[in-house]
């Protein structure tokens, strides 16, 4: 098996223990953290590490692991920012198809176990192909950035 060097990722290892990257207590370095919209009860940022380009995640403020934990007004805001982001990912990545999935507990698959929060995955046909397959590389096809700035403006209007 070949071993992709990324020491980028090294912060968020470091930082898993101490503190939740979720809970972004000021507005300052949004753009930096990738924020692309900031709702009443959630927010949506990039992914900083998708699986395809525009993937990007709906986290309510409120650190609460157990979604049944929250108030149905964050759950109602937060559903509604995912119907949004659908529309917005197939309007305008073109999006085929949209995976939309939660992992509830590490045993699930979550990386940040302690602070539920939504995927969106956008897909298209053919977007996996033998390069995942036989190399075990994933290729990333779009500037992340623009991606960022189209997915910006877009909840904007929403808002």
């Amino acid at each position: 098996m070949d071993y992709l060097y990324a020491p980028w990722r090294q912060k968020y290892f470091e930082n898993k223990e101490n503190t939740c990257p979720f809970c972004l207590d000021d507005t300052v370095n949004d753009e930096e953290r990738g924020v692309i919209f900031r709702a009443r009860t959630c927010f949506g940022v990039m992914n900083l590490y998708p699986y395809s380009p525009g993937h990007f995640m709906i986290i309510p403020y409120k650190h609460e692991e157990e979604i049944q934990n929250l108030e149905l007004q964050i759950w109602q805001e937060m559903s509604l920012f995912v119907r949004f982001g659908v529309e917005i990912l197939k309007k305008r990545l073109k999006a085929r198809g949209v995976n939309i999935g939660m992992n509830l507990g590490a045993e699930a698959g979550a990386g940040i176990a302690k602070h539920c929060h939504y995927h969106l995955v956008p897909r298209w046909s053919g977007d996996t192909n033998f390069i995942t397959t036989i190399g075990q590389i994933r290729v990333c096809g779009r500037d992340l950035q623009e991606i960022y700035k189209i997915l910006k403006e877009e909840f904007a209007s929403k808002l």
